[in-house]
């Protein structure tokens, strides 16, 4: 009979870490290695709050995950910078997201972004705002890097970092690595967008398919198919 109960409760428990356990997905594209590093410190951060879970995934396995997208509470995107928005793996990887939009899987979950350029101004604050624009089509809430981060206010060293999200600088041949000041402010933006997530753990404002008129084949399948 003990061991019944003791089978049970653990169960109970278990049952009860998984309904208030809050999933995050962390979707990036590294070219050299450096927008993983920050993704990685962005999982941490997500993981030193109490029931979040962080799942990493390169765009190339998250377009194999639609359903992991799609169930999760917050999703952080990373991207090198090209010519001030974001790389063309990325932007391939949102265009296939019409899915996605089709069934508002997204609307009301969390969205935040960090980015990595190869100079102090390469357009990191551009590449972020930019990026916006497909998350607020996809219903998202954007959650930047607030200055409560007071690594966004330190002026004596060269160092990346916006009220947008997390930055860091490469150099042009990749020979810069992120600073402990930059790791920080991913480790910072995990955090509190898993704060955030936590408290709206079923989504917020009103969900629900796209109008049967707005839907067509593109946005279903994503990309050009189906185009002239």
């Amino acid at each position: 009979m003990e061991t019944q109960m003791n089978s049970r409760e653990t169960t109970l428990e278990a049952l009860k870490a998984s309904m208030w356990s809050t999933r995050i997905a962390i979707v990036y594209h590294s070219g050299r290695g450096h927008t993983r590093r920050q993704a990685e410190a962005v999982k941490a951060g997500v993981e030193q709050v109490e029931g979040a879970e962080a799942l990493l995934l390169t765009v190339e396995e998250a377009q194999t995950c639609w359903d992991d997208l799609a169930s999760a509470d917050a999703i952080i995107f990373g991207t090198p910078t090209r010519f001030g928005n974001m790389a063309a793996q990325m932007r391939n990887f949102l265009d296939q997201t019409g899915s996605l939009w089709v069934k508002g899987a997204l609307v009301g979950k969390v969205a935040s972004v960090f980015a990595s350029t190869g100079t102090q101004h390469g357009g990191q604050e551009t590449t972020i705002t930019s990026f916006h624009h497909t998350l607020m089509h996809q219903g998202m809430i954007i959650v930047g890097l607030p200055y409560s981060f007071a690594g966004l206010t330190r002026m004596d060293q060269i160092s990346g970092g916006t009220p947008y999200g997390a930055t860091t600088l490469a150099s042009a041949d990749g020979s810069r690595q992120p600073t402990e000041n930059e790791l920080e402010g991913a480790r910072f933006q995990g955090r509190h967008v898993a704060e955030i997530a936590a408290r709206l753990q079923r989504g917020a404002g009103e969900r629900g398919p796209a109008l049967k008129e707005m839907q067509n084949p593109t946005e279903t399948i994503g990309g050009t198919a189906g185009q002239r």
